[in-house]
Protein backbone atom coordinates (compact mmCIF):
# COMPACT_ATOMS: atom_id res chain seq x y z
CA UNK A 1 0.00 0.00 0.00
CA UNK A 2 1.18 3.67 -1.10
CA UNK A 3 1.46 6.21 1.42
CA UNK A 4 -0.83 8.22 -0.31
CA UNK A 5 -3.46 5.35 0.00
CA UNK A 6 -2.36 4.91 3.56
CA UNK A 7 -3.13 8.73 4.39
CA UNK A 8 -6.25 8.54 2.55
CA UNK A 9 -7.66 5.45 4.40
CA UNK A 10 -6.64 7.40 7.47
CA UNK A 11 -8.16 10.01 6.71
CA UNK A 12 -11.47 9.64 4.38
CA UNK A 13 -13.07 12.63 2.43
CA UNK A 14 -16.64 12.09 2.27
CA UNK A 15 -18.59 13.02 -0.77
CA UNK A 16 -23.02 13.44 -0.38
CA UNK A 17 -25.19 12.10 -3.28
CA UNK A 18 -28.48 13.30 -2.15
CA UNK A 19 -31.61 11.85 -4.78
CA UNK A 20 -33.91 14.28 -5.24
CA UNK A 21 -34.93 13.07 -8.91
CA UNK A 22 -38.00 10.41 -8.28
CA UNK A 23 -41.65 11.07 -9.04
CA UNK A 24 -43.39 11.03 -5.17
CA UNK A 25 -45.78 9.44 -7.16
CA UNK A 26 -47.89 7.77 -3.55
CA UNK A 27 -47.06 11.25 -1.98
CA UNK A 28 -49.35 13.14 -4.46
CA UNK A 29 -46.76 16.01 -4.36
CA UNK A 30 -42.85 16.31 -4.27
CA UNK A 31 -42.01 14.62 -1.13
CA UNK A 32 -38.38 16.86 -1.04
CA UNK A 33 -40.48 20.21 -0.93
CA UNK A 34 -42.66 19.10 1.63
CA UNK A 35 -42.20 21.88 5.25
CA UNK A 36 -39.93 20.21 7.35
CA UNK A 37 -38.57 22.42 10.47
CA UNK A 38 -37.50 26.08 8.81
CA UNK A 39 -36.97 24.93 5.67
CA UNK A 40 -38.34 21.95 3.10
CA UNK A 41 -37.31 18.27 3.12
CA UNK A 42 -34.09 18.89 0.84
CA UNK A 43 -33.22 21.99 2.76
CA UNK A 44 -32.38 19.98 5.65
CA UNK A 45 -31.08 16.96 4.19
CA UNK A 46 -28.46 19.76 2.83
CA UNK A 47 -27.86 20.92 6.16
CA UNK A 48 -27.87 17.81 7.61
CA UNK A 49 -24.65 16.86 5.91
CA UNK A 50 -23.21 20.12 5.41
CA UNK A 51 -20.43 19.04 7.40
CA UNK A 52 -19.22 16.57 4.56
CA UNK A 53 -16.19 17.32 1.77
CA UNK A 54 -18.85 17.91 -0.75
CA UNK A 55 -22.67 17.31 -1.46
CA UNK A 56 -24.29 17.26 -4.87
CA UNK A 57 -27.82 17.04 -6.18
CA UNK A 58 -29.38 14.60 -8.31
CA UNK A 59 -32.31 15.90 -10.09
CA UNK A 60 -34.32 15.61 -13.20
CA UNK A 61 -33.25 16.94 -16.06
CA UNK A 62 -36.17 19.99 -16.36
CA UNK A 63 -37.40 19.42 -12.58
CA UNK A 64 -37.98 23.57 -12.54
CA UNK A 65 -39.77 23.00 -9.12
CA UNK A 66 -36.35 21.08 -7.46
CA UNK A 67 -34.00 23.89 -9.29
CA UNK A 68 -36.54 26.51 -7.97
CA UNK A 69 -35.79 25.39 -4.81
CA UNK A 70 -32.20 24.72 -4.59
CA UNK A 71 -31.75 28.41 -5.77
CA UNK A 72 -33.78 29.47 -2.79
CA UNK A 73 -31.62 27.75 -0.84
CA UNK A 74 -28.45 29.31 -2.67
CA UNK A 75 -27.17 25.65 -3.49
CA UNK A 76 -24.33 25.93 -5.62
CA UNK A 77 -24.93 25.63 -9.79
CA UNK A 78 -21.96 23.75 -9.97
CA UNK A 79 -22.97 20.52 -7.62
CA UNK A 80 -26.09 19.92 -9.54
CA UNK A 81 -26.29 16.55 -11.32
CA UNK A 82 -28.91 15.91 -13.78
CA UNK A 83 -30.50 12.97 -14.66
CA UNK A 84 -32.15 12.89 -18.11
CA UNK A 85 -33.54 9.93 -17.72
CA UNK A 86 -35.07 9.57 -14.26
CA UNK A 87 -38.10 7.14 -15.45
CA UNK A 88 -35.16 4.51 -15.23
CA UNK A 89 -35.01 4.58 -11.32
CA UNK A 90 -33.04 5.52 -8.38
CA UNK A 91 -29.83 3.76 -9.70
CA UNK A 92 -30.28 5.66 -12.96
CA UNK A 93 -29.23 9.17 -10.61
CA UNK A 94 -26.79 7.32 -8.80
CA UNK A 95 -25.09 5.92 -12.23
CA UNK A 96 -24.76 9.62 -13.23
CA UNK A 97 -23.55 10.86 -10.07
CA UNK A 98 -20.76 7.87 -10.46
CA UNK A 99 -19.86 9.45 -13.83
CA UNK A 100 -19.88 13.29 -12.69
CA UNK A 101 -16.70 14.73 -13.43
CA UNK A 102 -17.54 17.69 -10.83
CA UNK A 103 -16.19 15.60 -7.90
CA UNK A 104 -13.75 17.42 -5.58
CA UNK A 105 -10.27 15.69 -5.93
CA UNK A 106 -9.27 13.82 -3.25
CA UNK A 107 -12.93 12.30 -2.29
CA UNK A 108 -12.32 8.63 -0.63
CA UNK A 109 -16.03 7.72 -0.11
CA UNK A 110 -20.17 8.52 -1.12
CA UNK A 111 -22.83 8.18 0.95
CA UNK A 112 -25.88 7.74 -1.31
CA UNK A 113 -28.75 9.70 0.52
CA UNK A 114 -32.09 9.16 -0.11
CA UNK A 115 -34.72 11.92 -0.57
CA UNK A 116 -37.11 10.73 1.88
CA UNK A 117 -35.32 10.20 5.19
CA UNK A 118 -34.89 13.05 6.99
CA UNK A 119 -35.96 12.33 10.31
CA UNK A 120 -33.02 10.26 10.81
CA UNK A 121 -31.08 10.74 14.23
CA UNK A 122 -28.11 12.70 13.99
CA UNK A 123 -26.49 10.20 16.12
CA UNK A 124 -27.37 7.38 13.56
CA UNK A 125 -25.15 9.47 11.14
CA UNK A 126 -22.37 10.27 13.35
CA UNK A 127 -21.83 6.33 14.22
CA UNK A 128 -22.49 5.47 10.90
CA UNK A 129 -20.09 8.03 9.18
CA UNK A 130 -17.64 6.76 12.22
CA UNK A 131 -18.28 2.82 10.78
CA UNK A 132 -17.38 4.03 7.58
CA UNK A 133 -13.76 5.25 8.27
CA UNK A 134 -13.15 1.98 10.47
CA UNK A 135 -13.81 0.25 7.42
CA UNK A 136 -12.46 2.10 4.61
CA UNK A 137 -12.80 -0.36 2.24
CA UNK A 138 -16.24 -2.10 2.62
CA UNK A 139 -19.59 -1.38 1.62
CA UNK A 140 -21.33 0.33 4.59
CA UNK A 141 -24.91 0.50 5.66
CA UNK A 142 -26.70 0.83 8.86
CA UNK A 143 -28.77 -2.47 10.02
CA UNK A 144 -31.74 -2.29 12.23
CA UNK A 145 -32.88 -5.85 13.81
CA UNK A 146 -30.05 -7.54 11.34
CA UNK A 147 -31.65 -5.68 7.79
CA UNK A 148 -29.58 -3.42 5.68
CA UNK A 149 -31.35 0.16 5.75
CA UNK A 150 -30.24 3.33 4.29
CA UNK A 151 -27.91 5.38 3.78
CA UNK A 152 -24.85 3.11 1.94
CA UNK A 153 -21.30 4.27 2.01
CA UNK A 154 -19.09 3.28 -0.84
CA UNK A 155 -15.28 3.29 -1.29
CA UNK A 156 -14.13 5.18 -4.04
CA UNK A 157 -13.17 2.03 -5.67
CA UNK A 158 -16.78 0.64 -5.70
CA UNK A 159 -18.68 3.58 -6.44
CA UNK A 160 -16.84 4.03 -9.73
CA UNK A 161 -18.08 0.37 -10.81
CA UNK A 162 -21.27 2.29 -10.40
CA UNK A 163 -21.28 4.08 -13.63
CA UNK A 164 -21.08 1.23 -15.85
CA UNK A 165 -23.31 -1.65 -13.70
CA UNK A 166 -25.20 -3.44 -15.84
CA UNK A 167 -27.61 -4.20 -12.52
CA UNK A 168 -31.49 -2.34 -12.36
CA UNK A 169 -31.37 -1.55 -8.86
CA UNK A 170 -28.73 -0.41 -5.66
CA UNK A 171 -30.53 -3.32 -4.24
CA UNK A 172 -29.13 -5.71 -7.22
CA UNK A 173 -26.09 -4.18 -7.15
CA UNK A 174 -25.18 -4.82 -3.10
CA UNK A 175 -26.42 -8.12 -3.42
CA UNK A 176 -23.90 -8.57 -5.94
CA UNK A 177 -21.22 -7.00 -4.35
CA UNK A 178 -21.85 -8.58 -0.82
CA UNK A 179 -18.65 -9.89 0.13
CA UNK A 180 -17.73 -6.09 0.60
CA UNK A 181 -20.60 -5.20 2.60
CA UNK A 182 -20.29 -4.36 6.15
CA UNK A 183 -22.95 -3.59 8.74
CA UNK A 184 -23.57 -1.00 11.39
CA UNK A 185 -26.22 -2.50 13.96
CA UNK A 186 -28.33 0.81 15.31
CA UNK A 187 -31.49 1.27 17.30
CA UNK A 188 -33.08 3.87 15.21
CA UNK A 189 -37.16 3.54 14.56
CA UNK A 190 -36.56 6.29 11.98
CA UNK A 191 -34.25 3.47 9.81
CA UNK A 192 -37.33 1.49 8.95
CA UNK A 193 -39.67 4.19 7.67
CA UNK A 194 -39.05 5.96 3.97
CA UNK A 195 -41.55 8.70 3.13
CA UNK A 196 -43.90 7.69 0.39
CA UNK A 197 -46.94 8.59 1.79
CA UNK A 198 -48.67 11.65 3.30
CA UNK A 199 -49.48 9.20 6.76
CA UNK A 200 -45.66 8.39 6.33
CA UNK A 201 -44.88 12.16 6.40
CA UNK A 202 -46.85 12.89 9.61
CA UNK A 203 -44.96 9.97 11.31
CA UNK A 204 -41.62 10.52 10.11
CA UNK A 205 -42.52 14.22 11.57
CA UNK A 206 -43.57 12.56 14.64
CA UNK A 207 -40.06 10.88 15.05
CA UNK A 208 -38.40 14.12 13.78
CA UNK A 209 -39.77 16.48 16.34
CA UNK A 210 -39.30 14.04 19.49
CA UNK A 211 -35.64 13.94 18.42
CA UNK A 212 -35.59 17.55 17.99
CA UNK A 213 -37.11 17.92 21.19
CA UNK A 214 -34.15 15.17 23.06
CA UNK A 215 -31.27 17.27 21.28
CA UNK A 216 -31.08 14.74 18.55
CA UNK A 217 -31.62 15.48 15.24
CA UNK A 218 -30.87 18.13 12.91
CA UNK A 219 -27.01 17.48 11.66
CA UNK A 220 -23.96 14.98 12.09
Amino acid sequence: MTARRSEQLAHPRFGVVILAAGASSRMGQPKLLLPWGKTSVLGHLIKQWQQEHQIAVVHAAGDQAIGAELDQLNFPVTNRIMNPQPERGMLSSIQCAAAWDGWHFGLTHWIIVLGDQPHLRRETLRKLIEFAASHPDKICQPSRHGRPRHPVVLPKVIFERLEDSREETLKQFLLNNASALALRELDDPGLDLDIDTPADYQQALGHFLGDLGSGGAPGI
